[in-house]
């Protein structure tokens, strides 16, 4: 049964939700999903004060937490965690940080999912809704895909960000961070198809739903969980799949990789590289044409 959380703790949380939204300009997703974080741990280490929490307390909550969730989750909990014990020491709440030198247990590497291009062409191919609908599912599988978009970044598009003369969209990613994404001719055809045609004004969200309202991202997923089934894609392709695919694809006809983490907005390489994966033959092949002793 939960218990109770101390007065000390409910402020110092309230503190911290108030410093994420006004410095940090976490979104409301990840705000709700950091507080919970650190309400399950100090709901589950129970510490009678913030200042009572040491090193071997956060290990042991560790230790409670493998083999029952993915590893990769339980990095994120204990980034979660940390953030929280770290605003604590820099706002003079407690003296000393208890998460310094915990590190959870290496996840596991999946490859991500990815289109092949046989696949990313059958899918974009694949006839669409007649009508306004139509038109706006066309213009979101080829704007996904020319840009990399995530899905949050692209049901968050308006039209005034939209550039066709430059052809590129500007869209805020995570952090609150925006950057320019460049979209290719099928993408900016389908977006002027889509406004000419179905959409109308240049005002507000670009995709909106039957009602008028901004798109969610859940019905960009239906709408892939559809054109899959219609393309008779085998493999499952999630909004985010498309943004796996783009950077394989890239990667794949020779773009640098510090170039594909700036088009997708990542802070850092190391993400860039989970993000794109290339066989041994084709990095052998450039091995060979490239350096001068192979």
């Amino acid at each position: 049964m939960a218990t109770r959380t101390p007065r000390e703790a409910a402020d110092a949380l309230e503190a911290y939700a108030a410093f994420l939204r006004s410095e940090r300009h976490a979104s409301a997703h990840t705000l709700r999903a950091y507080l919970a974080d650190v309400r399950a741990f100090l709901r589950d280490t129970r510490p009678s004060r913030l200042a009572g929490v040491s090193p071997s307390v956060v290990r042991r909550w560790l230790r409670t937490l493998d083999g029952r969730i993915e590893r990769s989750s339980m990095g994120r909990k204990l980034a979660a965690v940390r953030g929280f014990f770290r605003f604590l020491v820099r706002t003079g709440r407690i003296p000393t940080d208890p998460t310094v030198g915990v590190t959870a247990p290496r996840a596991r590497r999946h490859l991500p999912v990815h289109l092949s291009l046989d696949e990313m062409d059958r899918l974009l191919s694949t006839p669409q809704r007649d009508g306004p609908l139509g038109l706006r599912d066309r213009a979101i599988l080829e704007v996904l895909y020319a840009g990399g978009l995530r899905v949050s970044e692209l049901t968050g598009l308006d039209w005034d960000r939209v550039d066709f003369d430059a052809g590129v969209v500007r869209v805020v990613g995570k952090g609150n961070k925006e950057r320019v994404a460049p979209i290719g001719r099928p993408a900016l055809a389908a977006l002027r198809a889509y406004r000419e045609k179905g959409e109308g004004p240049d005002g507000g969200p670009v995709f909106r739903n039957v009602r008028g309202g901004r798109l969610t991202t859940r019905s960009v997923a239906r709408l892939l969980e559809r054109v899959v089934v219609a393309a008779a894609v085998r493999q499952r392709a999630t909004p985010h799949a498309l943004r796996h695919t783009f950077a394989t694809h890239m990667l794949g006809a020779g773009a640098d990789l510090r170039a594909i983490q700036e088009l997708l907005g990542h802070s850092s390489l190391s993400t860039t590289q989970r993000y794109t994966h290339v066989d041994l033959k084709r990095l052998m092949e450039a091995y060979d044409r490239a350096h001068p002793r192979a």
